[in-house]
């Protein structure tokens, strides 16, 4: 069985983000500002560098703290009332007060006078809801969209780790500390390079299933969603990446159907990744999948499952449940 315990921790790169007093060359803000800034399909001016930022779940506000942007931040909010924050993302955020445990409202954001809130489509946001882009342009809140997120609003090409690239170095423009995203940024590209430049070569790509939650119905990740960028780049292949969805519900018989060879558990919540093997497992619909029959699970923590730094852990973790029988 593939059972890895996830070990919360990030790559050196960003734990020298995180933990040294670095000093980076800038422009100034003077000579920097205004600037333009696609945001899924808007493009977002800024006039100044934001001073009372918010980012919203552990993965956007892991990239926040990867750029050392603790002092431009008023707040995290999303966070403990889904996640628990492991050991090293508690150290990062340090004194800054968690303003929401779940979604904030416009009043939240009001309170701690944000001017800026780097959130997602279901990751801080929802179409059609209270705090959007539209609603909060009139209170003087700039926001800036996870790319993976723009689906839900607009078609987009198939999700990438260039996304994760494309969020760091928007956020590094808007932040104007632009040297250290590219630096950031390359140092991800390759580390990724020469971890793929050393992989063993596989038969075929490994049929991978993603499961999320859900009983009645597996809720997992689509074409969309930033599983099926991490399992392509570790040689396998999503069996759900032809639903052009980032993250859905599906029967369990296209699952069955599919056949997985590797079952990833996302990890978090009140279900443990223990009690959701234990429930494939017991699934009797599921017991001649090979995944299953052989014992083939991998654990994919959250914050390394969704658009951020620990990605290119996680595609290293996944690479090696690929090539373990």
């Amino acid at each position: 069985m593939v059972h890895v315990n996830a070990q919360f921790k990030y790559t050196a790169i960003i734990l020298t983000s995180l933990l040294a007093n670095t000093v980076y060359a800038a422009q100034s803000d003077e000579q920097h500002y205004p600037i333009n800034v696609e945001s899924c399909d808007r493009v977002v001016t800024f006039d100044h560098k934001p001073k009372a930022a918010v980012s919203n779940d552990v993965n956007l506000t892991e990239m926040m703290l990867a750029l050392g942007l603790q002092e431009n931040m008023v707040g995290v909010t999303g966070i403990s009332g889904w996640k628990t924050l492991d050991p090293v993302l508690r150290a990062g955020i340090g004194e800054l007060p968690e303003l929401s445990p779940k979604y904030p409202s416009k009043e939240v954001l009001l309170g701690a006078d944000t001017d800026f809130y780097f959130a997602g489509w279901n990751y801080g946001m929802r179409v059609g809801g209270g705090v959007t882009p539209d609603t909060l342009a009139p209170l003087g809140i700039k926001v800036y969209e996870l790319s993976e997120s723009c689906i839900h609003i607009m078609k987009k090409p198939k999700v990438s780790i260039n996304d994760l690239y494309n969020d760091l170095t928007n956020l590094g423009h808007i932040f104007n500390v632009e040297e250290r995203a590219s630096k950031l940024v390359a140092g991800y590209k390759k580390e990724l390079k020469d971890f793929q430049a050393n992989l063993a070569p596989l038969d075929h790509p490994t049929k991978v299933f993603v499961y999320d939650s859900g009983e009645e119905q597996p809720f997992t990740s689509g074409m969309h969603g930033m599983p099926t960028a991490l399992i392509e780049a570790a040689g396998g292949k999503n069996i759900i990446d032809d639903v052009q969805k980032s993250w859905i519900q599906v029967g369990w018989e296209s699952v069955i159907d599919r056949a997985p060879e590797v079952i990833t558990i996302v990890n978090y919540g009140d279900v443990t990744a223990q009690q959701k093997i234990d429930f494939l497992r017991n699934h009797s619909g599921l017991k001649d999948i090979p995944a299953v029959k052989n014992n083939r699970f991998v654990i994919l923590e959250y914050v390394e499952a969704t658009p951020g730094p620990r990605n290119i852990q996680a595609i290293k973790r996944l690479a090696k449940a690929f090539r373990t029988e």
